[in-house]
């Protein structure tokens, strides 16, 4: 089943997506994993045994509503799904650093990368499941953990929007110069993905390009549960 969730993302109309990622910065995704898939990883939640450490958001004022970091070594799934991603979206990370007039800085393989964090003493793994019940929401932000990130993160919606949960939509902020800031509202379906910036991304001006600061969280959950799960591709100092 891993193998053949490699060769979907693989199978991606990636030179579409690459073009919609330069366009508007992100990119949503039709439904990779099955509802299967889904809910094997909703089933495990509550297994401690495949966590490093838990996140109450509301304690550290980051909103309201649970994470928890998935450990070493990571579930297969979690596993093939990053591996299998880190490819392209590489080529996307160097050519982003050229339009900004940067050298090329990304390794072609998510293992090459990882030495690149670890180097750093970035070790600690970062996917992670998050959870939110009615009225959980996620503030804007950012998870970079470090001096080394990878400019890209997928999210994945792991149970049903209207029929599991109500609210709960995918933010993204994008912080203009000399601008006011731009907000995307994204609604993701079950095993569907999201692809979008850490940090920031290039925008085409008359002089060249400049950056966007990007921001992101999730709005306000009305009814239900929501499950989702982050695909991060560096490692946590």
């Amino acid at each position: 089943m891993a193998n053949q969730l490699a060769e979907s993302i693989k199978s991606i109309e990636w030179e579409s997506t690459h073009q919609t990622l330069d366009e508007q910065g992100f990119a949503k995704l039709p439904a990779l994993l099955s509802r299967e898939q889904c809910e094997e990883v909703i089933n495990r939640y509550d297994d401690d045994s495949l966590y490093r450490t838990t996140i109450n958001m509301e304690r550290y004022r980051f909103g309201e509503g649970q994470y928890r970091y998935f450990d070493t070594p990571l579930p297969s799934l979690i596993q093939e799904i990053r591996t299998a991603f880190y490819p392209e979206l590489a080529k996307a990370a160097n050519r982003w650093l050229v339009y900004l007039k940067k050298e090329p800085a990304y390794p072609e393989t998510l293992d090459d990368f990882l030495k690149k964090c670890h180097e750093k003493e970035q070790t600690r793994t970062t996917p992670l499941i998050l959870k939110y019940e009615p009225g959980g929401y996620n503030c804007l932000h950012q998870d970079l953990y470090g001096d080394v990130y990878f400019p890209f993160q997928v999210v994945f919606a792991l149970n049903q929007l209207e029929k599991d949960y109500t609210g709960g939509e995918s933010l993204l902020v994008e912080q203009r110069p000399r601008a006011q800031s731009r907000g995307h509202v994204i609604t993701l379906e079950q095993g569907e993905a999201l692809i979008f910036p850490t940090n920031h991304r290039p925008v085409k001006g008359k002089n060249g390009y400049y950056r966007n600061t990007v921001r992101h969280g999730v709005s306000t959950l009305t009814s239900g549960i929501r499950y989702g799960m982050g695909i991060i591709f560096h490692d946590a100092k």
